[in-house]
């Protein structure tokens, strides 16, 4: 069975959780009171020296002096989340797609757009996999784990709102 490595840190948006299996690679960022967040547990061990790349990106992310991470991931889904995911990363700083769009960029069909809302949804990298750059097809602020105001957060740091 492998360790579960995390560490937290202090962020614009609350304490943000970070695990991964000590390799370097990053498995999950998480919010406070995130929807299908990750809650420390007890058979997990504290290792802040294995996210120190990861914390130093945030920190110059919440400065305003860093706009593409440059991570390592290690993240497990399905075919199809995984497509999603990899296009979420394509979404630059400062830009936002939509749901429709995202779809089309994997190759899926426009019925498809519920399905990649819920791979977007079920991503367990928030802010490095930049899921809140998705927005409606209207403009609006639609569906974030994180919540909307935290949304709304990134979204007026990055200069879109």
């Amino acid at each position: 069975m492998t360790t579960t490595y995390y560490t937290t840190f202090d962020s614009p948006l609350g304490e943000l959780l970070l695990t991964g299996d000590g390799s370097g690679a990053l498995s999950s960022l998480s919010v406070p009171g995130q929807k299908g967040g990750r809650t420390v547990q007890a058979d997990w061990r504290r290792d802040p020296a294995a996210f120190t790349e990861a914390t130093e990106q945030l920190r110059a992310y919440f400065a305003g002096e860093l706009k593409e991470f440059h991570l390592t991931f290690r993240t497990e889904g399905t075919e199809f989340r995984e497509r999603v995911w990899a296009a979420l990363e394509a979404v630059p700083y400062g830009a936002t797609t939509s749901y429709g769009a995202l779809a089309a960029t994997i190759g899926a069909s426009r019925a498809a757009v519920r399905a990649v809302g819920g791979a977007i949804g079920a991503n367990p990298l928030l802010i490095v996999r930049p899921c809140h750059r998705v927005i409606g097809a209207d403009g609006s602020l639609t569906g974030y784990a994180g919540g909307l105001e935290r949304k709304r957060q990134l979204l007026g740091l990055e200069g879109v709102l």
